[in-house]
């Protein structure tokens, strides 16, 4: 790996949105290079955006997205497919291709991206299958086997490339719990065994909080989604921020409202001047 860069990742003053809406307004964020970390927020709050900018997929209105040590510009796509081919990215669900079995499905990054002989293509596959427990799956299609386990073979061809950046969009959603834990193990242990950086955006903070080495939380706000702060999981447990404990403690009561804006209920049923 190159020894250029201490930060994975960087955000520098980064705005970004859609249309008249902004999502993230003046983001500064880092990743320390061989750390994972968590983005955790509410619904909507544009933690899948922060992802999608750091895969070079959407260009901030304003500021910087530097990903391993190189600013990501869609004006240079040559440079940014370089990046990308030292990225893996978990997509929500897994996103396996259905025709294909769970061995191609892995074999798909290494045929794209290498010139590898299919031997070694082979015997490649069937490591970063192993890696997740699921060699005896190679075979079968994706329709045999089991949410849980199609997350796994969907992590496998993230880390086909040995990838120095790994994004996990929502890698527990819809996952039993024993699924849940072993998935969590699975993404501390390859970002140690691979020597990589990972980012996690996840709403589960159990499980979350018991992998990540830092933790960032973004919280709504009119101008857009601000930081609410960044730390170790020790650290965040401790905060007596409102909105970190509503969160974290999943408490109805605090500063996020159930309701959506709205005018007082009594205007909406009786209007000023009905009978």
């Amino acid at each position: 790996m190159n020894g250029e860069y201490d930060e994975a990742m960087r955000f520098e003053e980064v705005t970004f949105g859609y249309g008249s809406s902004v999502v993230i307004d003046r983001l500064t964020l880092s990743v320390p290079r061989g750390k994972l970390l968590a983005i955790m927020g509410g619904s909507g709050v544009g933690k899948t955006t922060l992802l999608r900018l750091m895969a070079g997929l959407v260009t901030p209105q304003q500021g910087q997205v530097v990903v391993l040590g190189e600013p990501l510009s869609s004006g240079n796509l040559k440079s940014l497919y370089a990046v990308r081919r030292r990225m893996g990215l978990l997509f929500q669900f897994g996103a396996l291709f259905t025709d294909l079995s769970c061995f191609e499905n892995v074999a798909f990054p290494l045929r794209e991206h290498s010139d590898l002989p299919e031997q070694m293509i082979r015997d490649l596959v069937l490591l970063k299958l192993e890696s997740v427990g699921l060699r005896g799956a190679a075979g079968l299609m994706p329709s045999q086997i089991s949410g849980g386990m199609a997350r796994r073979v969907a992590l496998a061809r993230a880390i086909a490339l040995d990838p120095e950046l790994i994004l996990y969009d929502e890698p527990f959603a819809g996952l039993d719990p024993i699924s849940l834990g072993v998935t969590a193990q699975l993404i501390r242990r390859l970002n140690d065994a691979l020597g990589a950086s990972s980012v996690v955006v996840t709403h589960d903070v159990a499980e979350t909080f018991r992998i990540a080495d830092q933790v960032a939380v973004l919280a709504p706000s009119p101008s857009g989604a601000r930081l609410v702060a960044v730390g170790t999981p020790e650290a965040l447990q401790a905060s007596d921020d409102p909105y970190l404990r509503q969160f974290l403690q999943g408490q109805t009561q605090g500063p996020v409202g159930f309701h959506y804006p709205a005018s007082d209920l009594e205007q909406a049923f009786f209007p000023a001047g009905s009978a």
